[in-house]
C-alpha cells in the first residue's frame, strides 16, 4: 500500500515537472524572433555605431573625430581664458576666433587632459605632443568614421536577459549612450536579449519615431543613418547658422535698440570706420533708421530663408555701404551681441549691441 503512495506520488512529480519544462519552451518558442537581440547580429552592430562617442563635436578644440575632449577643461583662446563645462561653451572659443578674420587664431589647452574615445574608453595624456600623435593617428577629415549621428535613442530602455535554457538572468536599464554602448557589446553569445518595446528614436530634424520591435529598428537605422551632415569637417565656420529661423533673428534686431557696426568690409576692402558713431534701429514693419551727427536716414529691410540661407536685403539710401542681399553668417551671443552678414569671401557687416 504504503509503496503504490509512493508511486503516485513519484508520477505527479514528474508531471509537474514536464508541464514545467513544456511552459519554459513555450515561452521561448513565444517570444518574437524580432524582439530577441543576439551577440554580433546587423541590428546590434548598427545599434553600437548609433550609441558611440561621436568625437566630432569638438574639433574646434582637437581637431580629431574619433575622440573628444573630457570635460570640465581649461584652455586659451586668444589670449583669453576659458573654463569649457558643457558642449555649448565650444561656441565661445568660436566667438573669440571669429571676432577678427585677419589674426592668427591661437588655442592652449590646460594639461593632463582625458580622451574618450569611440567605445567610450580613456586615456589621459600630459602634453600637446601626446594630443597631436593621437591626433595624427585619427582618421583625418571629412573621412568615413563608424558612429551613426542622425539618430537617438530615447532612454531609459530595459532588456531581460535570459540563457539558451529561457532561465532569466537579470533585468537591465540603461539611461543613455554610454551604458547602452556598454550592454550591446558584452552581450555573450550564449546569451539571449529581449527588448522591451515599444522604444523611441530621435531623427536629426527632431522626428520621433516608435519602434516596436528589432526589425523596425534596423530599418529605420539604415532608412536615416545618413539624413544629416555629421559635421566631421574641421571648419568650425561651415555650420554657424543651422539653427538660424528670420522670427529669431527679428527678434534680435527689434527688441534690441541702437545697433552699430563694428565691422564692414565691401570689395574685399576694410571699411570697419566708415559709419564710426552711427545709430541704426530696426523697426517690426521692415524699416530702418539710422542716425548720426544730428542727421537720420530711413531705409527697409527683409528677411526670408531659414537655417544657413537666410538673406537679409538692406536698402538705406545715401548709405551704399549697407545695401545688399546679406546672407546671414551668424547670430553670437559672449560678451555682446553680434549679427554677422556675408556674401561671399568680400563683403561682410557685423552689426553690435550690447542689449540683453
Amino acid at each position: 500500500m504504503l509503496s503504490s503512495r509512493i508511486v503516485i506520488i513519484i508520477i505527479m512529480f514528474l508531471a509537474v515537472c514536464i508541464s514545467s519544462c513544456r511552459t519554459e519552451e513555450e515561452e521561448l518558442i513565444q517570444t518574437p524572433e524580432e524582439l530577441l537581440l543576439t551577440a554580433n547580429s546587423t541590428v546590434a552592430n548598427l545599434m553600437l555605431k548609433t550609441v558611440s562617442n561621436d568625437g566630432s563635436n569638438d574639433n574646434i578644440l582637437d581637431r580629431s573625430n574619433c575622440f573628444n575632449l573630457k570635460l570640465p577643461l581649461k584652455v586659451t583662446a586668444n589670449n583669453q581664458e576659458i573654463t569649457i563645462n558643457a558642449v555649448e561653451d565650444y561656441k565661445i572659443v568660436e566667438y573669440i576666433f571669429d571676432d577678427e578674420d585677419d589674426d592668427i587664431d591661437n588655442l592652449d589647452i590646460s594639461f593632463p587632459i582625458t580622451l574618450v574615445f569611440a567605445d567610450y574608453s580613456e586615456t589621459m595624456i600630459n602634453s600637446m605632443s601626446q594630443l597631436s600623435s593621437y591626433s595624427n593617428n585619427c582618421n583625418g577629415e571629412n573621412e568615413v568614421d563608424n558612429d551613426i549621428e542622425c539618430l537617438d535613442f530615447n532612454y531609459p530602455i530595459s532588456a531581460s536577459i535570459f540563457n539558451t535554457t529561457n532561465d532569466l538572468i537579470s533585468t537591465q536599464s540603461v539611461t543613455d549612450d554610454s551604458e547602452f554602448f556598454e550592454f550591446i557589446k558584452n552581450i555573450d553569445p550564449n546569451q539571449i536579449v529581449s527588448i522591451q518595446f515599444p522604444i523611441t528614436v530621435v531623427l536629426f530634424d527632431q522626428t520621433e519615431l516608435t519602434i516596436h520591435n528589432l526589425k523596425e529598428l534596423e530599418s529605420a537605422i539604415e532608412d536615416h543613418k545618413n539624413d544629416c551632415d555629421e559635421d566631421d569637417d574641421f571648419d568650425y565656420n561651415d555650420d554657424d547658422c543651422d539653427d538660424c529661423a528670420t522670427d529669431q533673428l527679428t527678434a534680435y534686431l527689434v527688441n534690441c535698440s541702437n545697433w552699430t557696426v563694428d565691422k564692414l568690409e565691401r570689395y574685399g576692402q576694410d571699411y570697419d570706420d566708415a559709419y564710426y558713431g552711427y545709430i541704426f534701429n530696426f523697426s517690426n514693419n521692415g524699416d530702418i533708421s539710422v542716425y548720426w551727427s544730428g542727421i537720420t536716414a530711413y531705409g527697409t529691410w527683409a528677411a526670408t530663408g531659414s537655417g544657413n540661407n537666410i538673406t537679409v536685403t538692406i536698402d538705406i539710401p545715401g548709405l551704399p555701404y549697407c545695401n545688399n542681399d546679406w546672407v546671414l553668417h551668424e547670430i553670437s551671443e559672449y560678451t555682446e551681441t553680434k549679427i554677422d552678414l556675408r556674401v561671399g569671401d568680400n563683403d561682410r557687416i557685423r552689426y553690435e549691441n550690447y542689449c540683453n
